[in-house]
């Protein structure tokens, strides 16, 4: 087992390194870099916000967010940029020199994956502050939103499945399975809205907030009220977030029990005059829950770091989910390449401890065996 865990170690590495490349590579190609994004924002504007552009590229010295960590156009020191007719070539030779654009496309890269290997992230080009601090703000509300929900849909889902695989075919089993597969069929976004209109003051009743993961009194109530109030804003933006997530597990869980229950082991134990809930239990969970308990990471970073954007928009939630769009749009590439690379070394971490979680739950599997 030793041998298996240090050869995943020594792939991680290599396939973060791989995943870098290719998405800095995929960037070279789209058009909208921070500076024509600048660029565009100056068409317009007054002498005095061409100035304090020109300053601030001055005073940077050329720093570059990270050493030039994001990757955009192969820019030019000449005011090539659509749009940038009008405007000092110096501004657009600063901006470029700001943003570490002055330097090629390879040279950007490593200096980029030197800083991340000693987790200098460098600062974001648009506000003005560290990336690794901009995380560590948005962090709360993401871990708030995929620990719950995915603890939540475990919670409900296991349990149900197993209901479902003892009484299959009845009448529980069937209303039960419309009843998840139409939560579904309903997207999280159109659930929170209705949520708003029915709860949150849209049309009928006034009950739970829509704004922050926090009141503004927050650190004037008691631990117990604090309690009550971070549950209170997040019952809403939960409710939204599970309501499409129950089919999956349930329908697994129940799978594995049926597939278990037909097997011979339970034949023999049942003939030995064990108890139904004994042999379900005692012989079945085990056996049963393995793909479903040994899938818990996956599921929470699925959670964790996609699909809550929308819910974060409508209940203004300033999560990572939000953060990564936002970057995005910006072209704020120390944001973008600083959290896919996060991510996705948390990911594969993750990934790790899943699939020994395996072992852990059945030691009789040996991945060291199979592989060889």
């Amino acid at each position: 087992m030793l041998n298996y865990i240090l050869r995943r170690l020594l792939l991680i590495p290599v396939t973060l390194f791989g995943i870098m490349v290719l998405n800095f590579a995929i960037i070279q190609f789209a058009p909208g870099g921070p500076v024509e994004q600048i660029v565009a924002q100056l068409q317009g504007a007054d002498v005095s916000a061409t100035a304090r552009i020109s300053n601030q590229g001055a005073e940077s010295g050329g720093g570059g967010s990270g050493g030039g960590a994001g990757a955009g156009n192969n820019f030019s020191s000449t005011s090539t940029y659509r749009g940038a007719q009008g405007l000092d070539p110096e501004i657009i030779t600063q901006l470029e020199k700001q943003f570490g654009f002055d330097k090629p496309a390879y040279e950007r890269f490593w200096m980029m994956m030197k800083n991340y290997l000693t987790f200098d992230f460098g600062q974001s080009y648009f506000q003005d502050r560290d990336v690794v601090d901009i995380v560590i703000d948005k962090m709360p509300v993401s871990i708030s939103l995929g620990l719950w929900s995915t603890l939540i849909i475990y919670i409900v889902s296991v349990p149900l499945g197993v209901a479902k695989a003892v009484r299959d075919g009845s009448n529980f089993d069937v209303w039960s399975s419309a009843a998840i597969i139409i939560g579904y069929a309903i997207p999280g976004f159109l659930f929170a809205v209705m949520l708003i209109v029915v709860f949150a003051g849209g049309t009928y009743f006034d009950l739970f907030p829509l704004r922050g993961l926090t009141s503004s009194n927050f650190d004037e109530l008691s631990l117990l009220g604090k309690i009550g109030d971070y549950f209170w804003h997040l019952a809403l933006p939960i409710t939204a977030l599970t309501i499409g997530g129950f089919t999956t597990l349930t329908m697994l869980t129940k799978n594995s029990f049926l597939d278990e229950i037909n097997k011979q082991y339970v034949v023999t134990a049942r003939a030995k005059g064990l108890t139904e809930k004994r042999v379900l239990y005692g012989h079945v969970f085990r056996n049963a829950m393995l793909l479903v308990i040994a899938g818990f990471p996956s599921a929470l970073i699925g959670l964790l770091f996609t699909g809550s954007v929308l819910i974060e928009v409508i209940f203004s939630l300033d999560g990572l989910g939000l953060l990564g769009f936002e970057a995005v749009m910006k072209r704020d590439y120390p944001v973008m390449f600083a959290t896919l690379y996060l991510f996705t070394l948390f990911g594969l971490v993750l990934n790790l401890i899943s699939d020994l979680s395996y072992h852990f739950i059945d030691p009789r599997i040996d991945f060291d065996a199979r592989e060889n």
